[in-house]
Formats: C-alpha cells, sequence, structure tokens
C-alpha cells in the first residue's frame, strides 16, 4: 500500500516540479547551470517522498574547477530522482535526441542546455561531440556522461562507449569517475525508511598529453576504478 501511495504522490510531484523547472528554463534559457537548479527541484523532494536516504561524498568534484567530465554508472529511470541531487555548477549532460519529445522532462532536459546526439546520424553525431569540446574550452562548463551508453538495471556496469573519453583527451580536461551504490534492486518502497544511497567521486584522472591512441588505456582504467568503487559501496552498506 505504501508502494502505491508513493507512486501517486512523486507522480504528482513530478508534474509540480515539471512546472518549477519550467519557469526556471524559460526565464533562462540554455544557461548550463539550469541542469543543477533542476535537478535539484526533481531529486530532493523526491527523495523524501521515496523514503529514500542519500550519502553525498562529492566535496572532491564540487571543489575541482570547471570544465572536466563526470563519467557516472546509469541504473535506472530513477536516476533522476536520486542522482538530480549531485549536479554540480554549470554542468550539462549529453543524450539521445529522442528526449526531447518526452512529455515535460523532454523539453525540460532541452532547455536547461543538455546537449542532445543523434545517434542514428555519424556527422550530426561527430558535430554534437566537437560541440562539447568546445562548451569545455570555452563557457567554463562540464559534461556528465553515462558511458554505458543505457541502464544496467543494477547488474554491474556495462562496457563503455568511447564518447566521454575521446571528448575529454580533445579537450585536456579531467575525468571525475562518480558511483552511485547499487539501489536499483535493494530500495524497498513499501518500507517507510526504503534504503541508503552513496554517491562518491573517486579521484579524478587527467588527460593532459594523451591523444587518442590512449584512449582505450584510459577506459579501461575509468571502468577498473568504478569497479572498485561501486564493489567498495556494496560492502559499505551490506
Amino acid at each position: 500500500m505504501l508502494y502505491l501511495i508513493r507512486l501517486i504522490v512523486l507522480g504528482l510531484y513530478f508534474l509540480v516540479a515539471s512546472a518549477i523547472n519550467f519557469v526556471i528554463c524559460l526565464s533562462r534559457p540554455f544557461n548550463p547551470d539550469n541542469s543543477r537548479l533542476c535537478g535539484w527541484v526533481y531529486s530532493a523532494p523526491a527523495l523524501r517522498i521515496l523514503g529514500l536516504t542519500v550519502r553525498l561524498e562529492t566535496a572532491d568534484m564540487l571543489a575541482q574547477p570547471n570544465p572536466f567530465v563526470i563519467v557516472c554508472n546509469h541504473q535506472s529511470n530513477w536516476d533522476l530522482f536520486v542522482l538530480g541531487c549531485a549536479v554540480p555548477r554549470r554542468t550539462v549532460s549529453l543524450g539521445k535526441k529522442s528526449l526531447k519529445w518526452i512529455p515535460f522532462f523532454g523539453q525540460i532536459y532541452w532547455l536547461a542546455g543538455n546537449i542532445l546526439i543523434d545517434r542514428g546520424n555519424a556527422f550530426k553525431a561527430k558535430q554534437a561531440m566537437l560541440k562539447t569540446t568546445d562548451v569545455m574550452q570555452h563557457e567554463d562548463t562540464s559534461i556528465w556522461v553515462f558511458p554505458e551508453g543505457t541502464r544496467n538495471l543494477g547488474q554491474g556496469l556495462l562496457p563503455f562507449k568511447k564518447g566521454a573519453f575521446q571528448m575529454a583527451i580533445n579537450a585536456g580536461v579531467p575525468i571525475i569517475p562518480l558511483c552511485c551504490s547499487n539501489y536499483k534492486s535493494s530500495m524497498q518502497l513499501n518500507r517507510w525508511h526504503s534504503g541508503t544511497i552513496v554517491i562518491k567521486t573517486l579521484l579524478p584522472i587527467a588527460t593532459t598529453g594523451m591523444t587518442l591512441d590512449d584512449m582505450p588505456a584510459l577506459m579501461e582504467r575509468c571502468r577498473m576504478q568504478m569497479v572498485a568503487g561501486l564493489a567498495a559501496q556494496d560492502v559499505q552498506l551490506s
């Protein structure tokens, strides 16, 4: 019963939050700090509704000067509410072009300044990546990427795609691995306290002086650090 009540209340709150975020984005369209504000509006009250406790261990990321590339694991659609509270200042994300047409969320996502990629068109995808590199180099803006490219459903990290690492090398900016503990299979929304989630940044990985020949090793290094980080979180929460 509690599970159903939470879903109904969350659905109503999503509409309220979307209205608030529309106002934010329409008053300052495509401002790269919109994502931080909109993420907080979606996330902070929703976590209370869901009975989830989130421990943010991201002070190092917040102290890191822009620009950088955040590489984070992607578990489910709940990430909107779970990770929204962790978005740092002037940070936009990469998303597939089809997100733009999701009612309410898609239009806010676009107006918040996030970068949409047409994965089915190689030329347009390349142009979007070049734009992203330019944004990082000249607009004091960081990029948030889910390198798996899709949801892993809390079943461990999927193989990484190249985009985030290519952008970081081309822009000469560090990569910050961000680990969100496995909540997909552990949260229990039918309980008053549905679970605890830890969101933690790992040590930045510098890309200065790297070329695209170094990309496979960079991807493997980042992935292995995140695998170890997620395993440590599982032990911490067990």
